[in-house]
């Protein structure tokens, strides 16, 4: 079977013989005939074939569009599970080829198949070579911001102060208001839930110890860790993404400056500085809003909740918070980072990588806790 356009120009001749199909191509496939080229590829039926050839020897032209769908087809072919060999390649064209497979991969056809114990497999295995390729490309970044770190020691002028203060600015002071008034919240609502249900037993002053030391430990440095990730985490990731899309990074390497020097390396430090005093004023808002609860809900005066509050606290309790919130940091920087450069040419990958970035820090801040917890755990503290 032949198919071929109106011109009789690119042509595609196919033949089956048992379990191998044999496609030939012929005539100039370049960008002017791009548009019947196309409709030729789409036209193209061969079923499930084991072996699929490509014959190349009658192709009398080709440029990038030409490979491209020849890359196209090939692509189909091996994702319906053949085994593909091209034939017929001359030298002029084969270094075109070569380059078009080298830096575009065939794309994974997404269709949706039923649920099965196989496709389960799949599914978990994919994954686990993006978590992979996750974990590779955070350690590169760890390594590039380690190269800096030293050469920042050795040339003090290297470390951009400016820009590191711009940083800090943003992620620090201008996420104070909005942090604090989301501890005040959520402290006041633990203590109402904890003064409502402890009444019950007599021990609504209890409710104070719940929210002194829930807040202080726990609440306080992970929900401000949530909120940054979802603020700044995302705004990191959109920054370099949207650079990467304009080819600004580019750039950057091509006038001889590093991108972790630049680009990295002063938002993590920001951010690692910025979390600590964003984690204590969170901390302050939610005792503010426990004792206001505490007074107008269960009738405790404020000067006994203080009283009732250094009972149950101590600054070790609200060190235990406040230790955590740099190792936060330090994640929810480097995976902003890494699914910042990680963004494609397009807008659709700048808020796919936009979104991953915040799953993914909120995932590991949420993981990263509950590994304090069991270290504070296992020393007795």
């Amino acid at each position: 079977m032949t198919y071929q356009t109106a011109s009789a120009e690119p042509a595609i001749s196919s033949q089956r013989a048992g379990s191998t199909a044999f496609l030939s191509l012929s005539g100039p496939w370049l960008l002017a005939h791009a548009a019947g080229a196309e409709h030729l590829v789409q036209t193209v039926h061969l079923g499930k074939p084991a072996i699929v050839e490509i014959d190349l020897s009658q192709v009398t032209e080709l440029d990038t569009a030409g490979a491209w769908l020849i890359h196209r087809i090939r692509g189909r072919c091996e994702f319906k599970g053949a085994r593909v060999r091209i034939n017929g390649v001359t030298e002029r064209f084969r270094t075109l080829l070569d380059e078009v497979e080298a830096h575009h991969p065939p794309p994974w056809d997404a269709r949706r198949r039923r649920i099965s114990l196989l496709w389960l497999v799949e599914a978990t295995g994919r994954q686990m070579v993006e978590v992979g390729k996750d974990a590779v490309a955070v350690l590169h970044i760890l390594g590039t911001l380690g190269v800096v770190i030293a050469n920042t020691i050795v040339h003090p002028r290297r470390l951009r102060l400016v820009s590191i203060a711009h940083q800090f600015d943003r992620v620090g002071i201008g996420a104070i208001p909005i942090v604090m008034l989301m501890s005040f919240l959520i402290g006041a609502i633990i203590t109402q839930q904890g003064g409502f249900y402890l009444r019950q037993f007599g021990a609504d002053r209890y409710s104070v110890d719940l929210v002194g030391v829930l807040v202080l430990r726990e609440i306080g440095v992970l929900l401000t860790a949530i909120m940054v990730a979802g603020r700044s985490g995302s705004a990191f990731t959109a920054e370099l993404g949207s650079m990467k899309m304009r080819e600004e990074i580019d750039a950057l390497h091509v006038i001889g400056l590093r991108v972790g020097e630049v680009l990295v390396l002063p938002r993590i430090v920001a951010l690692m500085l910025a979390l600590p005093m964003l984690s204590f004023f969170a901390d302050l808002a939610s005792l503010v809003g426990g004792a206001m609860v505490a007074w107008s809900y269960l009738g405790i005066q404020p000067q006994n909740f203080l009283q009732y509050l250094r009972a149950a606290i101590d600054f070790q309790t609200l060190m235990i918070g406040l230790v955590k919130a740099p190792f936060m940091a330090l994640i929810i920087g480097l995976v902003a980072c890494v699914e910042g450069l990680k963004v494609r040419g397009s807008s659709e990958s700048l808020g796919l990588h936009t979104t991953l970035s915040v799953v993914k820090a909120i995932f590991m801040v949420i993981v990263t806790d509950g590994l304090f917890a069991m270290f504070f755990a296992g020393i007795g503290i």
